[in-house]
């Protein structure tokens, strides 16, 4: 798309760490970075720029988390001065709805539907006796999608977007599910 020298997945996680503490959100952020860079594999788009989208997308977390009126945008701001790629910067701003922002390209879409996606499929495998992704399968996470009260903060509707690009929910969730699967060692799970 851009000539740009993409940052490298070393020096976006060094980032990463920097601005994030929390654990949990640093994983979240590589479950987000591992289903996109399978969903750009899927549409066949570019694999390392997708993925940093997904890695990057919350890196102003920290700072923003009592004030979602802000999360997304000071991140992508930050990103901006950091000279990340303005295709990446819009999906990172974009994935926060509450801006009103148009989800133009399918890695804007892309962003918005899996990031409540992988909350949702960590909610199903830790609810499994072993705790492991890999002990899970499609159906299983979407039968834990139909239950209103289960992982309650995974957007339904949110998840349901990825229709926007064309994907089933059935093939949306296989599709997040073994990216994860592949991710696995660096998720604990």
């Amino acid at each position: 798309m851009n000539d740009a020298k993409l940052m490298s997945r070393e020096e976006a996680m060094k980032l990463l760490k920097e601005q994030v503490k929390q654990k949990n959100l640093i994983k979240h952020c590589i479950a987000v970075e591992a289903v996109m860079a399978g969903l750009a594999e899927h549409f066949d788009q570019e694999q390392e720029r997708w993925a940093l989208a997904g890695l990057l997308h919350d890196i102003d977390y920290d700072k923003t988390a009592d004030d979602p009126q802000r999360h997304s945008m000071i991140g992508a701001d930050f990103l901006a001065e950091k000279g990340i790629d303005e295709d990446i910067v819009y999906a990172v701003r974009v994935h926060n709805e509450v801006h009103g922002l148009s989800r133009k390209s399918i890695m804007d879409k892309a962003l918005y539907a899996c990031d409540p996606l992988t909350g949702l499929i960590v909610a199903s495998a830790l609810i499994h006796p072993d705790k492991k992704l890999n002990s899970i399968d499609p159906d299983f996470v979407l039968n834990r999608y139909k239950e209103k009260n289960f992982a309650k903060g995974a957007s339904r509707e949110q998840i349901a977007a990825c229709e926007e690009m064309g994907l089933s929910l059935a093939e949306f969730v296989g599709l997040g599910l073994k990216a994860m699967q592949a991710a696995h060692k660096d998720l604990g799970l």
